[in-house]
Order: C-alpha cells, then sequence, then structure tokens
C-alpha cells in the first residue's frame, strides 16, 4: 500500500479509524478533498449522520470521485452510517446514496442511542473467536444481492458484507482494541493492489 489508505474526514469516528490502521502498520491519510482522494489506495467511510455526510460529499466534490474510484476496484468499506452512504437503498425514506453495494439498510435498526450494545459476534472470516462488535443506533441489511456475501448476522439480520472491493459493517469496530476488520480490510487492499499490477 505504498499511498496509503484514507478515511473520509468530514464528519464521525475519523480519528479512530486512522488509530486503527495506524495500528495495524498502515499509512492513514484523512481525505477531504478530490486531491487527498487521489493520494490513497483505499477508503473508509466512517460512522456519523448519513444525511449529512451525502449533502457534504456534494458540497466538496467528493461523491462523484468516490463513486468513480470504488467502481473501477478501489477498495472501499462502509461502518454504520458509512454503510449506509454504501447502499444502493434505504428502507422507508427517499434518502440519496453512493450505491456502491448491493443492500437495503434500514437506519437505527437495532434502536437508538439507548440501545447501544457490545455484542460477541460469530464472523467466520476473522476466525473462530467471536468478535466484539459495538453497535450505536446501527443500521441492518434488510436485502442483499446475489453478488453480496453476508460475513455476519445479528439476531437473523445481516451486519457484515463484502461486494467485490467494498466491504460493509453496521458496528464499529474503530471503537474497540480488536483489529481484526481493519486487518481484513487491509488485506482486500493488498490482493486489489496484486490484481492491478497483474494487469
Amino acid at each position: 500500500m505504498p499511498n496509503g489508505v484514507g478515511v473520509l474526514a468530514l464528519q464521525g469516528d475519523v480519528d479512530e479509524h486512522l488509530a486503527g490502521l495506524q495500528r495495524c502498520g498502515a499509512i492513514a491519510i484523512p481525505v477531504k478533498t478530490p486531491a487527498d482522494l487521489e493520494r490513497v489506495d483505499a477508503l473508509i467511510l466512517p460512522g456519523g449522520e448519513s444525511t449529512t455526510v451525502m449533502k457534504l460529499l456534494e458540497r466538496f466534490g467528493l461523491g462523484r470521485p468516490i463513486v468513480e474510484r470504488t467502481r473501477a476496484g478501489m477498495p472501499l468499506w462502509g461502518t454504520c452510517m458509512g454503510m449506509i452512504v454504501a447502499a444502493h437503498d434505504v428502507v422507508g425514506i427517499e434518502q440519496p446514496t453512493l450505491d456502491l453495494v448491493d443492500i437495503t439498510v434500514r437506519r437505527n435498526a437495532f434502536g437508538r442511542q439507548n440501545d447501544s450494545a457490545q455484542v460477541e459476534l460469530a464472523i467466520p472470516a476473522l476466525g473462530s473467536r467471536p468478535f466484539p462488535a459495538i453497535f450505536i443506533r446501527a443500521p441492518w441489511i434488510e436485502r442483499h444481492g446475489p453478488a453480496v456475501e453476508l460475513l455476519a448476522q445479528r439476531e437473523g439480520r445481516g451486519v457484515m458484507a463484502r461486494e467485490g472491493n467494498v466491504l460493509a459493517t453496521s458496528f464499529h469496530p474503530e471503537l474497540g482494541t480488536d483489529a481484526r476488520v481493519h486487518q481484513y480490510f487491509l488485506e482486500m487492499v493488498r490482493q486489489q493492489g496484486k490484481a492491478s499490477t497483474a494487469a
């Protein structure tokens, strides 16, 4: 990863994701402009408020470049709000999204702020040890397309999914100390780099 991994730095858990990437040995870069985006090999959309972030993406001219880069193969990971922004659509409301992963999500599906919880979540892709997943006003996946792989479920609902170069989690790995989801994403970035070199 010669150019590092970006974290969209318009709102939300930016510092926590930057620190998580750095703990894994990656170069972590805040992304606020299209020029910043050009410097990175991958991008994380952190937690925050999805309608606000969609407006900020438009204001800062980042929405279209993110879509173009991701559809061209750049690895992208959305956490909580980032999963909503990356989704195809949102249940029950007309909310613009980037439409980068073929899932339909429901906002605040597990309850409001006072229903936040840490759950020992089975994620076979990360190994046999459960992952301490922190859910805060979290969405869940109501529908997923045939190319989408559900990597984890809670109460029968998808909470971690992958479609090609796009990863989505409804929980917040950046708020804990277990680095396995960040490491999983960084492995996606490494594999994409190998594929690009081979091409």
